[in-house]
Parts: C-alpha cells; sequence; structure tokens
C-alpha cells in the first residue's frame, strides 16, 4: 500500500476499504464544519457511502488519473489530501484537502501539501499543480500561499453549496 512518512507525527496513506469506518466517523464529527464549505458532506450519510467513494477513487488511481490519500497525524486519521484530477498529457494535477478542526493549526496540511507535490513530480513528473478554493476560506487559501502558489485568478459562482454560491480563487504553482 502507498504510504509515505512526511515528517515525525504526519504520514500520508493511499485511501483504501479498511478506513471506512475511521473516515466516515472523522466525517460525522466534523460534518457542520465541513458543510460550509464542502458540497460532497451531505451525500455521505452511512459508512457505504464512504465505502462507495474510496472505491471509485481506488479505480482512478489505478488509471492514474487521481489519487487520494488519507493523513494521519501522531497514528490518529486528521483528514484527506488528493490529486483530484491527474492530467497526464498535461503534466498538471488538481490538489484538494480537508482536514478535521481538532487537527488545524499544527502546519499539518501545508507539510502534506509539499509532500504530495513531491509525489506528483516523481512519480507522475507533473509540473503544474493547481489548487482551488473558496474566496472567504482563509485557512484553506492559506496552504498554497505559504507554498508559493500564484494566485492566478477568480472563477465567480464556481461551486454552490446549500443555497448560496462560492466564488473560487485559482491559485498554481510551476515546477520543471
Amino acid at each position: 500500500m502507498f504510504s509515505r512518512q512526511v515528517n515525525e507525527s504526519s504520514r500520508l496513506c493511499l485511501t483504501v476499504p479498511q478506513f471506512t469506518d475511521d473516515l466516515f466517523a472523522l466525517t460525522q464529527r466534523n460534518r457542520e464544519y465541513l458543510q460550509a464549505w464542502l458540497p460532497w458532506v451531505d451525500k455521505v450519510k452511512t459508512p457505504q457511502d464512504t465505502r462507495d467513494f474510496i472505491i471509485e477513487q481506488l479505480s482512478k488511481f489505478v488509471l492514474s488519473e487521481a489519487l487520494h490519500a488519507c493523513i494521519f497525524y501522531d497514528g490518529l486519521l486528521a483528514g484527506a489530501l488528493a490529486y483530484n484530477c491527474i492530467d497526464l498529457q498535461n503534466r498538471s494535477g488538481q490538489i484538494g484537502y480537508w482536514l478535521g478542526q481538532d487537527f488545524q493549526g499544527k502546519g499539518i496540511m501545508t507539510e502534506c501539501v509539499k509532500d504530495l507535490i513531491r509525489v506528483g513530480q516523481d512519480y507522475y513528473q507533473l509540473e503544474r499543480f493547481e489548487i482551488r478554493c473558496a474566496a472567504k476560506n482563509a485557512r484553506s487559501r492559506a496552504i498554497p500561499e505559504r507554498l508559493g502558489f500564484e494566485m492566478e485568478g477568480t472563477i465567480r459562482r464556481a461551486e454552490k453549496v446549500h443555497d448560496h454560491w462560492y466564488d473560487h480563487i485559482v491559485y498554481g504553482k510551476l515546477v520543471a
């Protein structure tokens, strides 16, 4: 199984069905917080929903179209990080992430995203990395800004969450 030690506290592991119950439980504990920003949360009602998502992501992983990893911090499942889309022809990857509230403010996500970029370079020969964040989500936007991504623009009304629309800020980083 794909697993990488990011630093002494953080580890990335390919998301596999054995993580279903823990990933669902983490989603449940953070449901109210996550619902503010992520439209998929409302679709996750049972552990089977989480398992179905994991199976779908593994199918995309086999085709080198995506890579979904769980983040473990001091042995506890803390969140998720992914190449939601890998475009091998254009050597680009679109990164997405979320972290449970109890794990925020420790630099976990910044270090994990940095490591995921290395994975993209080493295993997929990616040269362009993109992160899209809701314009009002300051915590999420801080990650690409800390890692030297450039703000490339704003996509207006990019995503509907519940009854309101979010603009997305698009960040890009080129590595050759």
